[in-house]
């Protein structure tokens, strides 16, 4: 008989075991022409990481295995309850032909918050980075090897009791699944935002400072209607702050009167995603020029990055008055992109524009990040290797 643990095993990846795909039957990978064309998330990689919990038990010996379907009860949590939280993080293949990570730690953090938020069952970071690792070191011939593109890395855990009662789902079914991309957009031109002022993505005291599903799902309506505006996306507002640009971070960059640029984004206050790229972004402009000199900027040029509350009158104010140097928008899928316009209660804000290129800042700071992404520039601790 087997014996039941006084404590829940914590997840353990020296446990894992491992079952590889047969050599005949491993998927054909995209060529970098098809990412292009947006194959973006459609063409899953041979193996997943799988792994489950249960509170007798607690978390179970992880696997890596072919990908293939799950199978949950009709009446998991997850279904009727959104307890699910998830990630987004990237591979990016080195010089050396050795794929890293960028700055996987902070993806970890924020899953563990995550999923916390809906009451999922805890887990190591530390070991779930473990098998991450494996995993794409498993996977090495599905990350390709060209400027912009990577391996993107989607972690998920969702609750999967079967009770249709409103309880914490003392279940759990934690999955890491990866998929080879290419630019997020098809052309380099500044996106156009519609800024939504009959609905927000997120609230004081809500959930939108956290990776969970129910933050996404209703905001699909008015990105459809944007859409059929002419815009890219939504720019999303609490009011008149300004808070995310689509699912992506916002940022301003304004001259100032002794010729430095203030390099602004709005203040994180619960209702907004803390993104990887975003903190990379502020932590590279307040380095410039003093511990690193950013590609394409004067030394003369110091940048000053403050995290503030941003309005839409003090955009078109600070538009008026010429001060905007640029604005873009930055997150883990397009890392930089810029914003040419944004449509604001029947006005038409227009942006500094650099015909389909990006700003000075903007392209100063996405070239440095895509360096260290992808081994080019050794940067403190930010890329670890899968080895």
């Amino acid at each position: 008989m087997q014996s039941i643990p006084s404590e829940p095993t914590e997840l353990d990846a020296s446990r894992v075991i491992v079952t590889l795909t047969d050599r005949t039957e491993l998927k054909t990978v995209p060529s970098l022409a098809e990412l292009a064309r947006g194959r973006f998330s459609q063409a899953m990689t041979d193996h997943m990481i799988l792994v489950s919990y249960d509170p007798v038990h607690g978390w179970s010996a992880p696997e890596i295995k072919p990908y293939g379907p799950l199978s949950l009860m009709p009446a998991s949590a997850s279904f009727s309850y959104g307890t699910n939280a998830f990630e987004g993080m990237k591979a990016y293949m080195g010089p050396d032909g050795i794929p890293r990570l960028f700055r996987p730690e902070k993806n970890m953090a924020r899953f563990v918050r995550s999923a916390a938020r809906v009451a999922l069952p805890a887990f190591s970071p530390i070991e779930l980075l473990k098998l991450i690792r494996r995993l794409v070191t498993i996977e090495t011939r599905w990350v390709p090897a060209a400027k912009g593109h990577s391996l993107y890395i989607r972690p998920m855990i969702i609750g999967t009791q079967s009770s249709l009662n409103l309880s914490v789902s003392d279940s759990a079914l934690l999955w890491v699944m990866c998929t080879p991309s290419g630019p997020y957009f098809r052309n380099t031109r500044p996106l156009s935002l519609f800024a939504a002022t009959d609905a927000v993505r997120a609230w004081p005291g809500g959930t939108g400072e956290h990776k969970i599903a129910i933050n996404y799902g209703p905001t699909l309506t008015h990105h459809q209607n944007a859409q059929a505006e002419g815009h890219d996306m939504n720019l999303w507002l609490l009011g008149d702050k300004i808070t995310e640009a689509g699912i992506m971070n916002f940022f301003v960059v304004l001259r100032r009167d002794d010729g430095d640029l203030d390099v602004l984004t709005p203040l994180l206050d619960g209702t907004i995603l803390p993104g990887i790229t975003r903190e990379s972004v502020l932590a590279l402009a307040a380095a410039h020029p003093s511990r690193i000199v950013l590609p394409g900027l004067s030394e003369e040029t110091r940048l000053h990055p403050a995290e503030r509350v941003l309005t839409m009158p003090e955009l078109e104010t600070w538009l008026a008055e010429g001060r905007v140097v640029e604005a873009f928008a930055v997150g883990t899928a397009v890392v930089v992109s810029p914003i040419g316009r944004i449509a604001w209660g029947g006005k038409d804000l227009v942006l500094p524009q650099f015909g389909d290129a990006l700003g000075p800042v903007s392209k100063a700071l996405r070239e440095r990040i895509l360096d260290i992404q992808e081994g080019e520039f050794e940067w403190e601790d930010w890329s670890v290797l899968c080895a």
